[in-house]
């Protein structure tokens, strides 16, 4: 249980120091967050069209709309300018708690692949490198690449880098360190 716990908390740690230069150092998703100079006059603008918080797919329709009306709107849309917005009220940034929550999730996380690996008996390096890997590459090809496929993000190269830097270095020192004696 002890190998357990420090492999995890150890691996969450390499997870999260690489996320976090993923994000801030290596700058790898900052494709996704554009800034234009008109931010202030969206914003407001944003504030007296929604009515709540939300995320927002432009353009839409309304619920109870009937299946044939959606296709005509559908069809109706192509080929011209569409949006995704997440709106809120009011910015909070609680570095510390959310950093802390990331963290925390990758434990969680760590915790979690540690235990199949046990489930394996004794696998080698080879196999703890290879399934870290395709652990990275299952949550890159179910979330990220699938949400690419319909909305079109702009860091989906980033996500791939890291899915495979950040679980190739986990499984690195996983694989080093389950099969200590």
């Amino acid at each position: 249980m002890k190998k357990t716990l420090i492999g995890s908390v150890v691996g969450a740690i390499i997870l999260f120091l690489w996320q976090f230069v993923s994000w801030t150092a290596a700058e790898l998703h900052r494709p996704a967050q554009a800034y234009t100079p008109n931010q202030d006059t969206i914003l407001q603008f944003l504030e007296t069209q929604l009515p709540e918080e939300g995320s927002y797919f432009l353009p839409g329709f309304p619920d109870g709309t009937s299946m044939e009306e959606q296709e005509k709107l559908t069809e109706a849309a192509v080929g011209k300018p569409w949006a995704q917005i997440a709106y809120h009220k009011s910015m909070d940034m609680n570095m510390g708690v959310n950093m802390g929550r990331g963290l925390a999730i990758n434990i969680v996380i760590l915790l979690i692949v540690c235990w199949i690996f046990k489930q394996m008996g004794s696998p080698s390096f080879a196999t703890i490198l290879s399934a870290s890997l395709c652990i990275g590459l299952i949550g890159f090809f179910n979330i990220s690449y699938t949400n690419h496929i319909w909305f079109q993000t702009r860091d989906l190269m980033a996500n791939l880098i890291d899915a495979i830097v950040g679980w190739g270095l986990t499984g690195l020192w996983l694989g080093w360190w389950l099969r200590r004696n």
